[in-house]
């Protein structure tokens, strides 16, 4: 049986880190660095971010657009996209008004998130008329949005249970090729509680790809850092010992049920970005602090495991 969830210090201190997540995005977005129509609804002030910053935040962005586009141009949009710990994520709209809305997208994460997410949608007109069509009703109730297409749910990601009973809810499918999103997510869960939900997530999508985004190589003088910084926030990273080398996070995925997995630091990530974005962010704002940059690249890694042939040739340079 699944634990009751009890709420902590530390529970607020990880949803601190969406609200950050979220300004930075702003921050990029407002320089130029790519186009969100919708981030200003969840955040209506940013303060100017380091240039290492705004650069970090766009290779996460645009590699994770990248894997996105690989998946759907395997499977079309018959498909659906599962976001563990979505955040304030603009994805959903995104991929409407690119004409890539999916059969069924669904948001998942704490119940205090998600009901704050439900609140923006409902008041912002821009927002609930994506979700929402001539024919199909928008619910929200106790903090959870049902849509046509569309659900946003509150849960503990660490609680299988709920997870579980959240998804079918949504109309989850194995039945269905499956994109599955965790971005500094896993990495929150106690080790035993991510190895449940990644066992079970690659028993119940056969058809799927899973794309990771967090904190790798913490072994060394920096990644203390990294994580004395967390730890003065009150957020530490149960999950720390699995933030080893790239490598080592792919074999994690091979390990708990997923056929093929690769991972590289943001470093290669951003190295294998088409020459003309990288030029072009590149002109956005000078960089004084490029050893930084470095080694921020260098602690962050990307993650790419699947299940299924359809999407064994996932990779970056696919």
């Amino acid at each position: 049986m699944d634990n009751i969830f009890s709420w902590t210090d530390e529970n607020e201190a990880i949803i601190a880190t969406n609200t950050d997540a979220t300004e930075c995005k702003r921050c990029a977005v407002e320089l130029g660095y790519w186009k969100d129509d919708y981030i200003s609804y969840f955040v209506k002030h940013a303060d100017r971010k380091a240039p290492e910053i705004n650069r970090g935040y766009y290779a996460r962005v645009r590699a994770m657009e990248m894997f996105i586009h690989q998946f759907l141009e395997r499977c079309g949009t018959k498909c659906q996209i599962i976001n563990l710990g979505c955040g304030y994520d603009t994805l959903y709209w995104r991929l409407k008004d690119s004409t890539q809305a999916v059969a069924n997208f669904i948001e998942l994460d704490f119940p205090s998130v998600t009901a704050k997410k439900c609140h923006i949608i409902k008041r912002n007109k821009q927002l609930l008329e994506k979700i929402s069509n001539e024919d199909g009703e928008v619910i929200i109730r106790q903090g959870d949005l049902h849509a046509d297409g569309y659900h946003l749910l509150g849960c503990d990601l660490s609680c299988l249970g709920e997870v579980k009973r959240k998804l079918a809810a949504a109309g989850a499918t194995g039945e269905l090729p499956a994109l599955l999103l965790a971005e500094c997510v896993l990495v929150y869960l106690r080790p035993e509680s991510a190895r449940a939900l990644l066992e079970h997530l690659a028993g119940a999508f056969p058809r799927s790809a899973l794309l990771v985004y967090e904190q790798c190589n913490l072994g060394d003088k920096f990644g203390e850092v990294m994580l004395r910084n967390l730890s003065a926030r009150g957020c530490s990273l149960a999950g720390e010992r699995h933030c080893r080398e790239p490598a080592a996070q792919a074999e994690r995925m091979r390990a708990l049920g997923w056929e093929q997995a690769r991972s590289w630091d943001m470093h290669t990530v951003w190295r294998a970005l088409p020459e003309d974005d990288r030029a072009r962010v590149e002109a956005l704002e000078m960089l004084d602090e490029r050893e930084l940059l470095l080694q921020l690249n260098a602690h962050y890694a990307l993650t790419v495991a699947t299940r299924g042939d359809m999407f064994a040739d996932m990779d970056l340079n696919a």
